[in-house]
């Protein structure tokens, strides 16, 4: 009885499984398995990023409120930073080298104001993106979720950062004569087009921080590259007068100078039209769009790497 039971099982154990040759792509499809942690297509993945939308805003709101917490002012920081900057510059770039020359103090005091402002609300998101996978590898590696809402999120920390600092913008415009107007209005399109370009460039960041940690070290010296080459100090129309129109037409079109000058003609009465460049509003949207969406499919295409060693 027992031999015939285990020639029974042996014989059983012999047979061909219906599986035998197939691949292990091929089983995954039969069976309708995935990876662990695969990429999704582009659409699920914005899908799945407006799922975690109310993840994203407790997470920047939580990073806001966590970023001062251990100074003794608090978020009184948040403005008195980006103050203490321009204090330093008008001393700087308007007492001593009169890089304001051309305009008079009721314009270039709000203009150096507004330029620290706006400049610092994308060189932060620069920042904070190049570390928004590396600095939070322990949240990466526990738990499931869309990578992207990590360096939106802190792009989105800096936006509510810069909205409560331009409360202390609007009392300098108004102190020095520029009081609301209807113009005052463009400062919203303004800096709806400046987050989605700091969105896309933090996703940029993030994606080659998470490979290279020491490009955090690297970037404060290209941010301020980049900020003197913007404008932030002085009018690049003026100091660029006499020098080859290319060479601030090229400044002027970069998209940190441009988001500043839209700001600076919504907010300050005498800084007109004539210091914009022509079709700023242009550039303005094709620097959002082109940024966005290359940041986010440049993010998704690693998404499945990030935090794996």
């Amino acid at each position: 009885m027992s031999d015939t039971t285990h020639d029974g099982a042996v014989a059983l154990s012999d047979r061909p499984s219906p599986d035998d040759g197939l691949s292990p792509a091929e089983l995954a499809g039969k069976y309708g398995l995935s990876v662990s942690g695969a990429r999704p297509g582009l659409l699920a993945y914005a899908r799945q990023l407006w799922g975690r939308r109310h993840f994203i805003l407790a997470f920047s709101q939580a990073k806001l409120m966590a970023q001062y917490s251990q100074a003794k002012l608090g978020q009184v920081w948040q403005v008195a930073t980006p103050l203490l900057n321009a204090a330093v510059y008008y001393l700087i770039f308007g007492l001593i080298l009169h890089s304001g020359r051309g305009m008079p103090h009721s314009v270039f005091i709000p203009f150096l104001v507004t330029g620290v402002f706006v400049f610092t609300f994308t060189q932060s998101s620069v920042m904070a993106g190049v570390r928004a996978i590396s600095g939070n590898l322990g949240l990466v590696r526990a738990l499931h979720f869309p990578r992207a809402s990590l360096p939106i999120s802190f792009a989105m920390q800096q936006l509510q950062q810069l909205l409560f600092s331009m409360i202390v913008l609007v009392v300098v415009a108004v102190g020095f004569g520029s009081y609301p107007s209807l113009r005052w209005l463009l400062m919203i399109p303004a800096l709806v087009l400046q987050f989605l370009f700091n969105t896309g460039i933090a996703l940029v960041m993030a994606r080659l921080g998470s490979k290279t940690p020491d490009l955090a070290q690297l970037m404060p010296f290209v941010m301020r590259t980049w900020m003197y080459a913007s404008g932030v100090m002085f009018s690049i129309k003026v100091m660029l007068a006499g020098k080859p129109p290319w060479i601030g037409q090229t400044l002027q079109y970069n998209p940190a100078a441009i988001y500043m000058d839209l700001i600076r003609y919504a907010l300050i009465d005498g800084y007109g039209a004539s210091n914009l460049p022509p079709h700023v509003w242009v550039a303005a949207l094709f620097w959002a769009a082109f940024m966005g969406i290359a940041g986010f499919v440049y993010f998704w295409k690693a998404e499945e790497r990030y935090g794996r060693g």
